[in-house]
């Protein structure tokens, strides 16, 4: 392949020359987004340059989890991966990684408080459910599902992206630090350090619905603890038996709260957040705000254990007029992922070694 240097922003992008016409449209901690034509199929794509795959052992298990996991899945609602390179073609010089995707119009941050009526606003909770199904399915957990992670098209199509700090189920079986997550949609379990499970996601949906519809962020707390409490005035106190199940410590720090009942579902998100479409009955609109407000009830629950699960979510009556099985059910690639990615040990040289090898086999796949 030929290669040539495009700057993007403060970043030097080396790519294939098929890639032209570049155009910066984003940017975060794990990599450098832009938009590019690719002029062998003549359709645009995002490329995307990881920063600093192999500046320390947790970059490179970040790198490499986010690479595997993206090779793992295929469904409509997740983001494609079309292809993998590196300038480098031998393992002395590896040092940059791009991924080539899928382009998509924006994120959901960018119609947060639009005002969405409830066909748009069911349909894209929909098919975040069934991308998030998909990767539970496979033994993926998201755990980072927030607005700017899930983008979308002009024509209400949804997929979900960035898989960095993606965990296999079996991974999930130890606690994990609440401060790698957004804070703002952190589960109540990742919070205070419980074990946690697949539906840290349903929660995280519940917050970026509830955002969709309030027209800002629901739980914005300051710090890790503020957080907690951004979530108990607003959900309330849970109950004793997620109270039991706390740590010592933390059970007495949560006890110490002072007690909060919390609000009604109805006073959180009242009838003059929706956005009625008027040609519409009158009566079939407020029975729709009901049903959104009772799966943002499910979803927002503090304890998991009582919390809706997928399944349930996507039977619900606010989405499954739109439930289609072979959506829902999408196969899963063949095997799913064998990875215990952060029980693994290696060095950096031994992780650029596994990373090379994956990137130079893409082609294979």
């Amino acid at each position: 392949m030929e290669f040539h240097n495009v700057e993007v922003g403060d970043t030097i992008f080396r790519i294939p020359t098929r890639y032209q016409a570049l155009c910066p449209i984003g940017m975060g901690a794990q990599g450098v987004v832009a938009s590019a034509l690719d002029t062998e199929t003549n359709t645009r794509v995002a490329i995307k340059k990881l920063v600093r795959p192999f500046q320390n052992v947790i970059s490179a298990k970040r790198a490499y989890r986010e690479l595997k996991l993206m090779k793992l899945v295929n469904h409509k609602n997740i983001i494609g991966l079309l292809d993998v390179f590196s300038p480098q073609d031998n393992l002395e010089e590896f040092q940059d990684i791009y991924l080539v995707m899928e382009l998509m119009d924006t994120n959901l941050s960018a119609i947060v408080g639009i005002g969405l009526d409830h066909d748009r606003l069911s349909y894209l909770i929909y098919q975040m459910l069934c991308g998030i199904r998909h990767l539970h399915s496979a033994g993926i957990i998201h755990r980072d599902l927030k607005p700017s992670n899930i983008v979308v098209n002009a024509n209400c199509t949804l997929k979900i992206l960035d898989f960095g700090l993606a965990r296999t189920a079996a991974e999930a079986s130890f606690m994990m630090t609440p401060y790698v997550v957004t804070r703002y949609y952190r589960a109540p379990e990742i919070i205070v350090g419980m074990p946690y499970k697949e539906n840290v996601d349903i929660w995280s949906v519940g917050c970026i619905m509830g955002e969709l519809i309030r027209g800002s962020i629901l739980f914005k707390g300051s710090d890790h603890m503020d957080q907690w409490t951004k979530i108990i005035q607003q959900i309330g106190t849970p109950d004793r038996d997620f109270c039991a199940e706390l740590r010592p410590v933390v059970r007495q720090y949560v006890d110490s709260l002072p007690h909060c009942d919390g609000y009604s579902i109805e006073r959180l998100f009242p009838d003059s957040l929706f956005n009625y479409n008027l040609e519409n009955d009158d009566v079939a609109n407020q029975g729709s705000t009901d049903e959104a407000r009772d799966l943002l009830a499910r979803m927002l629950t503090i304890n998991p254990a009582h919390r809706i699960s997928v399944d349930e979510a996507l039977n619900h009556s606010y989405i499954n007029v739109w439930y289609d099985a072979d959506e829902v059910n999408a196969p899963i690639v063949q095997g799913g992922p064998n990875l215990n990615i952060d029980q693994e040990e290696h060095d950096i040289d031994e992780w650029k070694k596994i990373i090379f090898d994956e990137v130079t086999n893409f082609k294979s796949n």
